[in-house]
């Protein structure tokens, strides 16, 4: 095949290889990192907005679905794109020290329930895709 007619790179994974599948994800751009920082939109967004996933962002109300702090609704307070992690409002643990602190969670662990759609490139994100 000739290089010119070669397809873009996308972000997704296509080696079989764990060792290359993790290269890929640890030394991922931040523009690719930020596509992989996609949760699942609820039913009732999903049938509004017919999109079915989108990336987290700053202020989006998610439901975390797994781990020890499952059904616990809250805001997302802080994106980790360099960890490629949330950090939600209510969901902290207590250090030795006293002091509560984050938990981070991933954002294939949550659900969107209400969107930040104060950003206007995001609306469009949703026209784009619909």
């Amino acid at each position: 095949m000739n290089r010119k007619t070669q397809p873009k790179p996308s972000y997704r994974i296509k080696s079989k290889h764990p060792r290359r599948q993790r290269k890929v994800l640890y030394t991922a751009p931040a523009h690719r990192r930020r596509r992989m920082m996609t949760a699942p939109l609820s039913k009732d967004l999903q049938n509004r907005y017919g999109v079915k996933r989108l990336p987290v962002k700053l202020k989006d109300k998610v439901l975390v679905a797994r781990g020890d702090f499952a059904y616990t609704e809250g805001e997302v307070v802080e994106v980790d794109l360099k960890r490629m992690r949330i950090h939600i409002d209510g969901v902290t643990i207590e250090k030795a020290d006293g002091t509560e602190r984050y938990y981070a969670v991933h954002p294939s662990k949550v659900v969107i329930t209400d969107l930040n759609l104060k950003d206007d490139r995001r609306s469009r994100i949703i026209e784009r895709k619909v």
